[in-house]
């Protein structure tokens, strides 16, 4: 398939690039939407030959779309035009940066009949593998910990927040409950249920120079478990096949209620902050 990668900004994108296009897979991305010199040199690294100011240029020319701008108040007005006119999407996270975006973007794929994903690359690392199938008879708790900056120019709680409340939502899946907030020191705590199993996220807002690892820590009622989330140099490849295989199949891998829990939780916890 023709792909078009819109948001070259994202260190992503350079990883998808050369995935695709450098390693040789089926489908390569043939257009980039940008106007500057980064864009640039990712075309030519690629091999990419099409450069266009707007996304909405390539409606007609491509099968489809990667949504990658760090921000995600940006990716309804990308992700819609496409989905509406046919095309499947994949809004490498967040979906979006609250829940009417959202919600939209994911009707759009539903009037054009097509397929739209999104989700942290978190989710699908083999430390996420190894929490989500660890045996500790019936869980009680979920405890996710990771990086995020409430005052981040990318919509705030939503850049990094969406890895760790994605990861939350895999490993405690259903629709969240009401979500209530604290600050200790650096960290906003926020906790909710899904069902009868207590969510905890744990955002510690980084330095400068460093930051805490994404962690997990499961409780069940026989067991426990808790590890690091690892994120090597190939920490994108396995949502890019998540990807290509709903490409292959025109399966979804999530579906909306599993996309739009995280968004709803951030959402929520942005509000508390400002209020």
């Amino acid at each position: 398939m023709r792909i078009a990668l819109v948001g070259t900004e994202n260190s992503h994108a350079d990883h998808l690039v050369r995935h695709l296009n450098v390693e040789g897979q089926q489908h390569r991305i043939v257009a980039l939407v940008g106007d500057d010199e980064r864009t640039r040199e990712l075309a030519k690294a690629g091999d990419i030959e099409r450069v266009v100011a707007t996304s909405g240029e390539l409606l007609a020319d491509v099968d489809a779309l990667i949504v990658t701008n760090r921000d995600g108040a940006l990716h309804r007005a990308e992700a819609v035009p496409f989905l509406e006119a046919g095309i499947p999407v994949w809004v490498d996270k967040p979906l979006a940066a609250s829940t009417t975006d959202a919600r939209e973007i994911l009707q759009a794929a539903h009037r054009g009949k097509t397929q739209v994903t999104s989700y942290s690359a978190i989710r699908w690392l083999p430390d996420a593998d190894e929490l989500a199938t660890a045996d500790v008879g019936d869980l009680q708790t979920v405890t996710v910990t990771g990086p995020a900056d409430p005052d981040s120019e990318h919509s705030g709680i939503f850049f990094y927040g969406i890895h760790t409340a994605d990861l939350a939502q895999r490993l405690a899946p259903g629709d969240p409950a009401p979500v209530e907030v604290a600050r200790v020191g650096s960290t906003i705590i926020a906790t909710y249920r899904t069902g009868e199993i207590l969510v905890t996220l744990q955002l510690v807002k980084p330095t400068d120079t460093d930051r805490v690892p994404f962690h997990a820590h499961l409780v069940g009622r026989t067991g426990l478990t808790s590890r690091d989330i690892r994120l090597d140099s190939e920490y994108v490849l396995p949502g890019l096949k998540v990807f290509l295989e709903m490409l292959d199949t025109g399966q979804p891998p999530l579906d909306d209620a599993t996309m739009l829990a995280p968004i709803t939780v951030l959402e929520q916890l942005g509000n508390a902050l400002r209020t």
